[in-house]
């Protein structure tokens, strides 16, 4: 009887400790927080909150923030609510923040405004672009790449695909994983969808480990870097996939110039022929197919490639050929400094790319801006002009950053519908050359992509 009580008591006791997890379906779940923009309802990534004993937070690109750390639960937290063209109002003592009482499972809404022209739509490389997401049980399906970091982006497309190219890339188990040119495809394409979040997934070209790797181990020692790329036709009716290419000692010197074609089948760069070496003397070439292109067609029905970063400092005819001969570069001097609309100050460029327009029947670019404040280089600004050679006027800033660089920034007109008012653009968001000591997780050293309204901005172009 009493081995019989004992085991009464016994099972009684589990079923009181197992109970409370049964009927609280939430015990355990995180609390989540969804940052969104008050003027459209979109998430808003790269959203920073922090506690008063500085734990921090930042939304992926869903606009979410899984919380789940003990001391924040069923208690009133003030989180510090900062991002780079976002805000909420500030309070009596300066501060711009938002209270709030996490419990396990329950969520919360915060909405903040849109200081900068620009609109964030998110991070298009790198690890864990859903993770408080994937906390939460959403996003489930998406898959790591393997890419924690990806510098300065190019792109074109390529016998129907899209192909991109990043410089060096940081991988998990090295800081520089891939110092030769990563590289993927997508198709022609991508987006499905102008509005957060993005979802863009990448086709690598990987190793025999499934591992991203480089597509331009091209010889000598150090990294490769690869610029001017571009999908161009041969005389033989095939397109040829070409590209720049820099190599580059410590700490960031070229030694060597040359030009290299994509091999299809081998899906690697090749050397085609070395146009400068350091060693054989001589400055380096000021010519030379480098920076982002664009396809031109002048008066005279000529096809034209313009190489700029983000003007054009040179042009050739649009083929395969020319662009593999020295004596058909032709030098173009782009202006040196864009007039700022509000106030006529001279913007200093610094690096972008340019596109004709068809919203606004003219051409546009996006720039960094050269010294700029408060950041070095993280002041982004629009111009527009009525040739591509300039000259270009009206500068309007669209994105700042607080100490914080965002360089070498690619437009994507061809990612838009003809005629659309919006305008993409993505850049690299990092820490270097901002004297800013700490790295935002995840974000750091990665591409974030931007939207435009031309019709917000500037305005429909008045019919003819």
């Amino acid at each position: 009887m009493q081995k019989l009580v004992s085991l009464t008591v016994l099972v009684a006791g589990l079923w009181l400790a197992v109970r409370p997890i049964q009927a609280d379906t939430s015990a355990g779940q995180p609390f989540e927080i969804q940052l969104v923009d008050q003027e459209n309802g979109w998430p808003v990534p790269l959203v920073t909150l922090e506690t008063t004993h500085h734990l921090t937070f930042v939304t992926d690109n869903a606009g979410l923030i899984a919380i789940d750390a003990p001391e924040l639960l069923n208690r009133e937290v003030f989180f510090h609510v900062r991002s780079d063209g976002y805000e909420v109002p500030a309070d009596g003592f300066g501060y711009r923040g938002v209270r709030l009482q996490p419990t396990a499972g329950g969520s919360a809404r915060i909405e903040v405004s849109r200081t900068m022209l620009a609109k964030r739509l998110g991070r298009l490389t790198g690890a864990g672009q859903f993770p408080h997401s994937q906390r939460l049980g959403k996003d489930l399906d998406w898959e790591e790449s393997g890419v924690l970091g990806a510098d300065s982006v190019q792109s074109t497309v390529h016998r129907g695909r899209r192909f991109w190219l990043w410089g060096d890339t940081t991988l998990a188990h090295y800081p520089l994983g891939i110092f030769d040119s990563s590289s993927a495809t997508t198709k022609s394409q991508p987006l499905g969808s102008l509005k957060p979040p993005l979802r863009l997934t990448y086709d690598y070209f990987r190793d025999t480990n499934s591992l991203p790797r480089g597509v331009a181990k091209m010889p000598g020692s150090g990294p490769t870097w690869l610029s001017g790329y571009v999908s161009l036709p041969g005389r033989d009716g095939t397109s040829k996939l070409v590209a720049c290419y820099a190599k580059i000692k410590p700490p960031l010197e070229a030694y060597e110039r040359g030009l290299c074609v994509w091999n299809d089948e081998a899906e690697k760069f090749e050397r085609l022929k070395v146009i400068w070496r350091k060693s054989e003397g001589g400055p380096s070439p000021t010519v030379f197919p480098q920076g982002h292109p664009t396809v031109w067609t002048d008066a005279n029905d000529q096809q034209w490639v313009l190489m700029g970063d983000p003007l054009p400092t040179m042009k050739f005819p649009a083929t395969f050929e020319a662009w593999q001969d020295p004596s058909s570069w032709q030098q173009l001097t782009p202006q040196e400094t864009i007039a700022a609309a509000e106030d006529a100050v001279p913007v200093q460029p610094h690096s972008g790319s340019i596109a004709w327009n068809e919203f606004r029947q003219r051409w546009v670019s996006v720039f960094v801006q050269l010294h700029g404040e408060p950041s070095l280089l993280g002041e982004v600004w629009y111009a527009e002009a009525d040739a591509p050679t300039g000259p270009w006027e009206d500068a309007i800033k669209v994105l700042t950053h607080e100490h914080y660089t965002f360089y070498n920034p690619r437009l994507h007109a061809d990612l838009v519908e003809t005629g659309s008012p919006v305008l993409l653009f993505e850049g690299t968001y990092t820490k270097e050359f901002s004297g800013n000591p700490v790295a935002t997780p995840r974000y750091d050293y990665n591409q974030v992509l931007y939207r435009i309204d031309l019709d917000e901005i500037v305005g429909t172009p008045p019919a003819e």
